[in-house]
């Protein structure tokens, strides 16, 4: 029997956290390797990318494996430049303009290529062995955990202001986590609040900048969510002046769970973020999402895990589990073989049906890949709930 009253506390980080430069570089590299792909006439089925980035003070280094268009690799360095003056780092330590940066893309392994492509009577297939999880509930309108979605949305809000010129003071970097009292089962109200944020003017107090990031916090939260029971940690170090890489090592793929579900779902493992959408880490992740969303927004359960296995050069699924978390208004059984139908979960299936094959991954970087809004540029796509009626209709 679940718990019905606790607490939960999720984390969320900015765009300009050393992990989330690292992520919006690596997912500009797929982008770019997309866009000039189409440039060139290269089918899209074709390109390949598999990209890391790591970033310290002044130095970013881009790894990986890749196939595609040729690009130059100062096209690659100016894609890396704009991503970081986009996120707005022009301090001593880290500048758009001044870091260097060295690109070690290499062609993919023959090896992996020959078990990934389709050919002949083949299927393509997925591009490594992996578990995927996908997870709803309806906590939130965006069918998201709560303590995630809201310490996500503290750090937006603030963001947005910070790129619109609204708050100078605040720098990129910065990380929230939100602290939940469940009662019989719901999200009621916040018990803990902790905002680190990164400040451009050295000598602020803790107290000046709760001063700056609390009416975003506010904003954030629900009427009535925050009491005078509430307690606020806000820089509780005392300063955050040197922030982004050159306070800290940033790495592509380190904020797994920051990307998901806040630690309220499992896990399989994989980061999304640099990966083109034959591995499955990525694209099964986004199905198995698009699924679980769905059968919660068709009303068959309040809850849904799925879980997704693969195995590298493989098409079909090795499995597919529902859990309803004993929410379920259908059987279990049923609903696994239902998901089978209602969506070819090959590799390619996945990407035919969400429409992956774009330059979408830069923007899912930061604040989260799931409980975003679909965009008129396909960004987002596993979001949609145009397989409710179907799914309705199976039972």
């Amino acid at each position: 029997m679940a718990r019905k009253s606790y607490l939960f506390t999720s984390e969320s980080v900015s765009e300009g956290h050393p992990d989330k430069v690292c992520d919006r570089i690596s997912d500009e590299v797929v982008d770019l390797f997309f866009r000039e792909g189409a440039k060139a006439n290269i089918d899209p089925y074709q390109i390949r990318v598999a990209c890391e980035t790591l970033a310290t003070t002044n130095r970013v280094i881009i790894a990986g494996e890749v196939r595609g268009p040729t690009l130059p690799q100062e096209q690659i360095i100016q894609t890396a430049r704009a991503a970081i003056k986009d996120i707005g780092y022009e301090q001593e330590g880290f500048h758009h303009a001044t870091a260097k940066i060295e690109v070690l893309l290499h062609a993919q392994s023959a090896d992996i290529a020959q078990g990934v492509d389709a050919s002949g009577n083949k299927d393509e297939g997925a591009g490594d062995q992996g578990i995927m999880f996908g997870y709803a509930c309806r906590e939130t309108p965006e069918l998201m955990p709560a303590p995630l979605y809201y310490a996500h949305k503290i750090l937006h809000l603030i963001s947005q202001a910070r790129h619109a010129g609204t708050e100078k003071g605040l720098g990129p970097d910065s990380k929230s986590q939100v602290t939940i009292r469940y009662e019989d089962g719901k999200p009621v109200g916040v018990t803990q609040i902790v905002v680190s944020h990164q400040h451009v003017i050295e000598d602020l107090t803790s107290q000046q900048v709760r001063d700056l990031v609390e009416p975003y916090v506010r904003k954030a939260l629900p009427d009535g969510w925050i009491s005078k029971d509430t307690v606020w940690h806000i820089n509780p170090t005392g300063k955050f002046y040197i922030g982004g890489p050159d306070g800290d090592c940033g790495l592509t793929g380190r904020k797994i769970i920051v990307d998901t579900y806040g630690g309220a779902a499992p896990h399989g493992g994989g980061a999304f973020s640099g990966k083109d959408p034959t591995k499955v880490d990525r694209s099964a992740a986004y199905a198995a999402r698009y699924l679980a969303k769905n059968v919660v927004g068709a009303g068959l359960a309040d809850r849904c895990t799925i879980q997704l296995a693969y195995a590298i050069g493989v098409a079909k699924p090795l499995s597919i589990y529902a859990d309803l978390h004993d929410t379920g208004k259908v059987d279990v059984a049923k609903l696994e073989t239902v998901l089978m139908d209602v969506m070819n979960l090959s590799p390619r299936g996945i990407r035919e049906h969400l429409k992956l094959n774009k330059p979408i991954y830069a923007r899912t970087s930061s604040y989260g890949h799931f409980g975003r809004t679909p965009d008129a540029e396909g960004g987002f796509s596993w979001e949609n709930l145009d397989l409710a009626s179907q799914l309705k209709g199976a039972f």
